[in-house]
């Protein structure tokens, strides 16, 4: 099936930063792989949004403070920056979250302006992808679905954490439950904007 790229769709590119790289405090092993599609799609859509968690040094998701997660993406740390292979040029809007130290940040909705931004902009589909397609690229497609947006997260530009086996396949099947479509870059289809 191909998705054609319409005036009023959104590219939502999630948390494409060092720490959740490989290397990073909490790298995706396969995480490189999806700079490249990524950056292919940026200059075609109208509008994109880069999410990034923002975390306070004592953030509740932080091992220290009974999480499960090691400290990572403290705001203003090198961890926290977005990759260099990451085109900010196409990038029209960075959206913080997980700022206050009690929200988990997982999803791009959470606490933050970015619904609002959407709508005043006409957008009425959401192009979901980035890391970790198991945690933060989920829960930022299964708010949007629950905002009201058509949804499609674009699975070869995302890569997932997969703490356990099969945890990929499952959040797939669990957007898929809640109307979200999951494709490939490849099926999507024509540039509104081409960008200099």
């Amino acid at each position: 099936m191909t998705y054609a790229i319409q005036p009023d769709d959104a590219l939502v590119v999630v948390d494409v930063q060092h720490d959740f790289l490989p290397g990073g405090a909490l790298g995706v092993a396969e995480g490189e792989r999806i700079l490249a599609p990524i950056d292919a799609l940026a200059p075609r859509f109208a509008r994109v949004y880069a999410t990034r968690d923002w975390h306070p040094p004592d953030h509740s998701s932080f091992a220290a403070q009974g999480g499960p997660w090691p400290v990572h993406c403290v705001a203003n740390s090198h961890g926290a920056a977005f990759d260099e292979r990451l085109d900010l040029g196409k990038i029209d809007v960075i959206v913080d979250k997980g700022t206050a130290v009690e929200t988990d940040g997982y999803s791009g909705f959470a606490a933050t302006s970015l619904a609002d931004d959407l709508r005043a902009h006409g957008v009425r589909r959401v192009f979901v992808c980035g890391l970790a397609t198991d945690y933060c690229v989920k829960a930022t497609a299964l708010d949007a679905r629950a905002e009201g947006f058509d949804v499609l997260v674009i699975a070869d530009a995302s890569a997932a954490v997969e703490v356990a086996p099969g945890d990929e396949l499952r959040a797939l099947e669990e957007l898929r439950a809640a109307g979200v479509a999951v494709v490939q870059s490849g099926e999507i289809a024509g540039s509104v904007r081409v960008r200099g």
